[in-house]
């Protein structure tokens, strides 16, 4: 019916074909109202029922506690980056674990805010190939928070386990596997994640923060839209939030709780990413460097040793209606994002293509 390509992009990323359908046909005339959802005011009665409802849904899809506020926000994980320290440090202690490109980032933003920040563990020397083990963690007793990315879109990494902080927060960016399962929010103190790759078009940001963690005290320096404490009294309306954004959030979460939820989701995305690595496991010409029990659901990463054969690789999948198939720069390579919305036939055609393409280049 469309003239579609599987998009395997990182972010920005394929939103389900269901919501794009629902919001074409709302797009001129939204229930009725007479304009748009990119034209109202976010102060109208008719859009205080869209927010209100993304979020109610985002609870109940998520299981989210009484205790936690969510909030919707801009600025994206980039953002949070420096929002974390500000509202959170108090001791000015905080303990970082570095497993990828954007942990990384995070640790970095946060030394801006104090001369105590720790690494408490990297798998860098090893490029990134797994999640380091509980043991391995030094965390600090009695540090402000534990901060951790959850799934590494670049390396193709995912936390098999929540580590145990104690009493300690534990704070996770969740911007590539957010609602792609079932996660146990009582065991965070604060998760944010960037809405482009699971939830929504760029420009959202939610964040999801336990109540006893927002605070009046913020240093003078902290700006008023970066107070969480502030946008959630606010209801994320202290300024105009990404209405358009939360919009389409509202859709995803109306879908991913019509196929079953969370569970099923997951059911789906363990299928899909299962035939996957079963072929990269099989595969004479392709590898995938991480550690199989540290694997991402979200994003696989591959690679054959002659880059002249990568790059051929991406060039003929793009022919064949597969993009965004290159690996990031630091990398290299192929990554194949495969996100809620990316469906299983993508990943059937794209296994079938890795395996045509390795008989005609081995």
């Amino acid at each position: 019916m469309y003239d579609r390509i599987y998009n395997f992009s990182a972010g920005p990323s394929m939103l389900p074909v269901a919501v794009l359908e629902k919001s074409r046909d709302e797009l001129m005339n939204y229930q009725g109202s007479g304009m748009s959802v990119m034209e109202m005011s976010h102060r109208s009665k008719v859009y205080d029922v869209i927010i209100k409802e993304a979020e109610a849904l985002l609870r109940e899809v998520m299981n989210i506690p009484d205790n936690y506020k969510v909030l919707f926000l801009q600025g994206g994980a980039s953002m949070q980056f420096a929002s974390v320290p500000m509202n959170l440090l108090k001791t000015g202690v905080a303990d970082y674990i570095v497993t990828g490109q954007f942990s990384g980032k995070a640790y970095k933003e946060a030394q801006k805010y104090s001369d105590k920040i720790n690494l408490a563990a990297t798998t860098k020397e090893e490029n990134f190939t797994r999640i380091p083990r509980q043991e391995e963690l030094k965390l600090t007793p009695n540090a402000d928070y534990v901060h951790i990315c959850f799934n590494n879109t670049i390396f193709g990494t995912k936390w098999d386990y929540i580590p145990d902080t104690g009493d300690v927060p534990l704070v996770a960016d969740m911007s590539s596997c957010i609602l792609s399962e079932p996660v146990d929010v009582s065991r965070f103190g604060l998760i944010y994640a960037g809405a482009q790759k699971n939830v929504a078009p760029a420009g959202l940001t939610i964040v999801i923060v336990r109540e006893d963690l927002l605070r009046d005290d913020l240093p003078a320096y902290v700006p008023t839209v970066a107070s969480y404490k502030v946008m959630a009294e606010n209801e994320s309306m202290y300024n105009t939030p990404p209405c358009w954004p939360i919009y389409i959030c509202k859709l995803v979460l109306e879908w991913i709780k019509e196929i079953g939820g969370l569970d099923a989701m997951k059911a789906m995305n363990e299928k899909k990413a299962k035939i996957l690595y079963d072929c990269l496991d099989s595969s004479k010409l392709f590898k995938n460097p991480v550690v199989p029990n540290c694997r991402s659901m979200m994003n696989a990463t591959f690679r054959a040793e002659d880059d002249e054969i990568n790059a051929k690789f991406v060039k003929e999948a793009t022919a064949n209606g597969m993009q965004n198939l290159k690996g990031h720069r630091s990398v290299g390579g192929m990554r194949a994002s495969i996100y809620n919305a990316m469906p299983y036939e993508g990943v059937e055609k794209l296994v079938d293509f890795i395996k045509k393409f390795e008989a005609e280049n081995i």
